[in-house]
């Protein structure tokens, strides 16, 4: 045995008695933990590669087997956790660096579940939104500062580019070769359906979702994989990614065994390359250049298109978006720490950037400050989890919010947190053909248009409950929110009131 063994984090337990080896988990898992042994006529276990993702609890026909967490653990200690000696076992072991997928899962503060919205009783009465008109579209884009009239004393109604969204919730990036087919064909089909966006991450743009470029915001990262003049002419919207909340200041990477086939071909580099993306763009080291960039886009699509600006929530992002809205970004987006990958450094994922609430509270007040707040959208993500944290964060200044993880999770994603590897069970974060066809992007399509038709109808109850009828009146309406378990320097630089006042 060698010397950094350490228990297997899960056990498979079988149930003997209702067990018919039909050896349905054994194909089911891409991670080879099931077997059958012909001399005993029974299913073995390797339980040193199960990931939990529950595929084969799921689909096993007589519930025979159920994953649970070992009891067997190092010695505890409060300053070496487990976690951590593993971690330093397999670097010991492998010289590497390590890599994690998904978002931080580290017990740090949740603002969104300190935050609590205020609610309408007599003198400013409720809406019922089964009843009564409420508006949920938003227009993400530049919008004048103040009313202006033609010689004529009509208005002037000329706007710069829009996105016009039918409720203020976006899918969020995801490339092509980090999630399958499948899965990207589903965030398309769902978009188009529900009226919002969906974004094609720094992978490029598949030809056969060109008919969904109405419904795309096509990503330019520090890379450029993918992009050329057919691409950014076929979205409604350009997005230049200088950072995401799970790895702040890095580039990408995704592996060269998942550069195959039509993925190779979508992100123009040879199959087998690893497609690395460096940690700045190395033509944009100043707003100025940034500005050079984003005009350069405007022009190449005449004009036609916004354009977004994403980096990551970090401590002086408030600066950072001040600097943005003044390079003629149409739109900031802004991805805080919790937010999700398909891979990342760990102790990148872990330790680097800012939660997105206390981010967006930030930026939302500077720009206000400089007066600048119409000249750009705002759009937050980073662990948007529930139709709730959209109305807090719309709250807090936000026009509209990226989801990703919770549309996995609609896809039917476990968060095993195993993405890096390519071997999802469950279709979503794999490039295997065997494996990406078990997501039906029929299904897929549909669970998350009944997703988001849910958080609709959630957000306008909520709406509702609090006696306004917009998410325009709710822009930035933080006296509609209250905090709880908050010291004073959080509420400050949230702009709410504690719960009571």
């Amino acid at each position: 045995m060698r010397i950094e063994y350490v228990y297997p984090e899960f056990e498979v337990v079988r149930n003997e008695a209702r067990c018919i080896q039909c050896r349905v988990c054994e194909r089911q898992c891409a991670n080879e933990v099931h077997s059958f042994d012909p001399d005993t006529g029974l299913m073995l276990s390797d339980e040193s590669k199960c990931v939990n993702c529950q595929r084969c609890v799921a689909l096993c026909p007589t519930r025979a087997l159920k994953i649970v967490k070992s009891d067997c653990a190092l010695r505890e200690n409060a300053n070496w956790p487990q976690g951590l000696i593993k971690e330093i076992y397999k670097q010991a072991n492998s010289g590497g660096v390590l890599l994690s997928s998904m978002g931080n899962p580290n017990p740090l503060p949740v603002y969104w579940d300190k935050i609590l919205i205020n609610a309408s009783q007599v003198t400013n009465p409720s809406i019922d939104p089964l009843r009564e008109p409420m508006e949920t579209r938003v227009f993400l884009g530049k919008k004048p500062a103040k009313v202006e009239r033609d010689e004529g004393d009509g208005l002037k109604c000329t706007l710069a580019p829009q996105l016009t969204l039918a409720m203020p919730v976006m899918f969020s990036a995801m490339s092509y070769g980090s999630i399958s087919y499948n899965a990207h064909e589903s965030l398309a089909r769902a978009a188009d359906a529900l009226g919002i966006y969906y974004n094609t991450g720094e992978g490029g743009l598949h030809e056969d979702f060109y008919r969904y470029g109405q419904n795309t915001i096509v990503q330019v990262a520090s890379g450029r994989f993918g992009v050329h003049k057919d691409y950014l002419a076929a979205g409604a919207a350009i997005e230049i990614k200088m950072g995401q909340g799970a790895k702040p200041g890095i580039g990408g990477h995704l592996p060269g065994a998942k550069i195959v086939g039509d993925i190779s071909r979508t992100r123009m580099i040879s199959e087998g390359t690893d497609a690395i993306s460096p940690a700045p763009h190395h033509d944009i080291y100043s707003i100025e250049d940034l500005r050079q960039l984003v005009y350069s886009l405007k022009e190449a699509t005449e004009y036609k298109k916004p354009i977004i600006v994403k980096v990551a929530a970090v401590h002086n992002i408030a600066a950072i978006a001040g600097g943005i809205a003044r390079s003629g970004a149409d739109i900031i987006a802004i991805d805080g720490f919790r937010g999700g990958t398909g891979a990342a450094p760990t102790r990148i994922r872990d330790n680097v950037g800012i939660p997105i609430e206390p981010a967006l509270a930030a930026v939302d007040q500077r720009l206000r400050e400089e007066g600048i707040r119409n000249q750009t959208s705002l759009v937050v993500g980073g662990s948007i989890r529930s139709a709730a944290d959209v109305v807090k964060a719309i709250a807090l200044g936000a026009d509209a919010c990226y989801i990703a993880t919770a549309a996995l999770l609609a896809l039917g994603c476990h968060l095993c947190r195993s993405c890096h590897t390519g071997k999802c069970n469950w279709g979503i974060a794999t490039q295997r053909p065997d494996l990406v066809k078990r997501l039906n992007p029929d299904i897929g399509s549909e669970r998350l248009i009944r997703l988001m038709t849910a958080w609709k109808h959630e957000i306008m109850e909520l709406m509702g409950g609090m006696g306004i009828n917009s998410i325009e009146s709710l822009r930035g309406n933080r006296l509609m929110l209250r905090g709880v378990n908050l010291n004073e320097k959080e509420l400050e630089i949230l702009g709410i009131s504690h719960a009571g006042e």
